[in-house]
């Protein structure tokens, strides 16, 4: 047989055969790789859950935990995710929503709630961060039915308008008042300096907490 020109191509099979590893046939290697798919898919499908329920509940356990937290001398549980906002927890966990989600960004003071009786921001509070403490929202000033004087000052001055905001200024103003029973104006302003009003009611809010101020003196007198 004369040997074959340098240039000269290969036939089709032996062309097949060069491209494979010298001890592998190209029918073994056709068996290998179809067996691992093969091996793949049959596990692939046996590792998913049975049902949308295992899914669910597989989710579940995912990145969350469970809490208890004390609001309005209420103790509460959620599961949440350790990035849960204080804010969430109460709307979307606890549906206590009285402190309302506007800026979501700690700006406007809508989100206000006194945490061990100091303001914070709900929304740049995380939940977890609240374990522990006395949480106090607007809804738990209401006592055997009758509003706070801070509440029902507001009524009565008629400081608010929207009342996106008002929960916030509430809780402001009743931090002030635990704090300093008797505030000026001045003081007044200084407190709720973090609240925002969009509807431009704060000459109100001040007369209103004031107002308060004044009821709660004639009541201790």
């Amino acid at each position: 047989m004369q040997e074959r020109e340098n240039n000269s191509p290969l036939p089709q099979g032996e062309q097949e055969a060069a491209l494979l590893p010298s001890k592998l046939s190209r029918r073994n290697f056709l068996k290998v790789t179809g067996g691992g798919a093969l091996g793949t898919a049959l596990l692939g499908a046996a590792a998913k859950p049975a049902n949308a329920e295992q899914i669910v509940q597989a989710e579940s356990f995912k990145g969350f935990t469970k809490i208890q937290l004390n609001i309005n001398s209420q103790i509460r549980s959620a599961e949440v995710e350790p990035r849960t906002t204080l804010l969430s927890a109460l709307r979307y966990e606890l549906e206590v929503t009285g402190p309302k989600e506007v800026c979501d960004r700690g700006e406007c003071g809508a989100c206000t709630v006194l945490m061990n009786g100091k303001p914070v921001l709900a929304c740049m509070t995380l939940a977890c961060d609240a374990i522990g403490k006395e949480i106090l929202t607007v809804e738990g000033l209401v006592k055997d039915g009758k509003l706070d004087p801070v509440q029902q000052a507001f009524v009565e001055k008629d400081a608010l308008m929207c009342g996106f905001c008002t929960p916030g200024f509430v809780m402001s103003v009743r931090a002030l008042l635990n704090k300093n029973p008797n505030p000026t104006e001045a003081e007044v302003r200084k407190a709720v300096s973090g609240n925002l009003c969009r509807c431009g009611t704060y000459p109100r809010v001040f007369e209103a907490a004031l107002a308060a101020a004044k009821t709660a003196a004639e009541r201790r007198s």
